[in-house]
């Protein structure tokens, strides 16, 4: 039998001509709706620039944005097909759970970098503390940070760890306080002692008249008189200063005279017949 293509016209003019407009329809819904998602993405990396958020974290959260966007148009671009949605939906709600709990834990550390990143508790060049390591913070990825130590090791810390843990920022602070503790021999002067760390103090130019430099006997120990110092810099200068100091007030105290004792005990010896 011949293939009428005029009948078929005829008979299904209605449906044809109705398919047809729907699928125009969907077509116009997914072409408008590709260029509204790429202005609303646009729009959406402006304000995420004016807020000062990381330059790293903005084509992520832009994506993860696109993608929820797109997804949701392809749901209405099926639906205007008169396709029942609510099984696509739900399918995709299971595979999202199914998906997240297979990527747990790196899920885990994409949510600590956003926080890092967002929240900004150190930056590149810091030099922070985390768990236990210190060194100099070299990249802050989506999934890890990376730190260099003094002695030159690479550590790679999972950002999940390194959101929930305890941060010391070394560096945030322009200027830092340095602590030293002398000790001094009970029979030594103690005056005379902060006479001399204030004064080799006061000649250091890296050394902030402002807060001034504090001197205090804090602490009577089982050898010594230990003299508390505390010396305002700036954090470049903290471990140059920290060793000059140490070097300094040693000579300055052999040729004062003042002893630094190293722990000792007296012994008392009783003969008993």
């Amino acid at each position: 039998m011949d293939f009428d293509l005029q009948q078929l016209w005829v008979d299904n003019q209605s449906a044809i001509i109705s398919a047809a407009l729907q699928a125009l329809y969907a077509v116009l819904i997914l072409i408008i709706g590709l260029a509204v998602i790429k202005k609303i993405t646009g729009v959406f990396k402006t304000l995420l620039r004016k807020r000062g958020v990381e330059e790293t974290l903005i084509p992520t959260l832009s994506g993860v944005l696109r993608g929820v966007l797109v997804i949701v148009l392809l749901i209405a671009v099926i639906d205007k097909f008169g396709a029942d949605t609510t099984g696509l939906v739900a399918v995709l709600g299971s595979l999202g759970l199914a998906i997240g709990l297979a990527l747990q834990g790196s899920l885990a550390n994409f949510a600590g970098g956003i926080l890092i990143l967002v929240l900004k508790p150190f930056k590149n060049g810091d030099v922070i503390n985390v768990n236990g390591e210190t060194g100099a913070v070299q990249s802050i990825s989506i999934v890890t940070t990376t730190m260099k130590t003094p002695d030159n090791r690479v550590i790679y810390m999972a950002n999940g760890a390194v959101a929930g843990a305890t941060i010391i920022n070394f560096t945030q602070e322009e200027n830092r306080r340095l602590d030293l503790v002398f000790g001094i021999g009970y029979e030594d002067d103690f005056d005379k002692a902060k006479e001399i760390i204030l004064k080799i103090a006061a000649d250091d130019e890296r050394i902030h008249s402002d807060p001034e430099p504090f001197a205090r006997v804090g602490n009577l120990g089982d050898s010594s008189v230990d003299i508390t110092v505390r010396l305002w810099l700036k954090g470049s200068d903290y471990w140059a200063v920290n060793f000059d100091m140490l070097e300094t007030v040693k000579r300055a105290f052999d040729e004062a005279g003042i002893s630094i004792p190293y722990p000792q005990r007296d012994i008392h010896v009783f003969n008993e017949k």
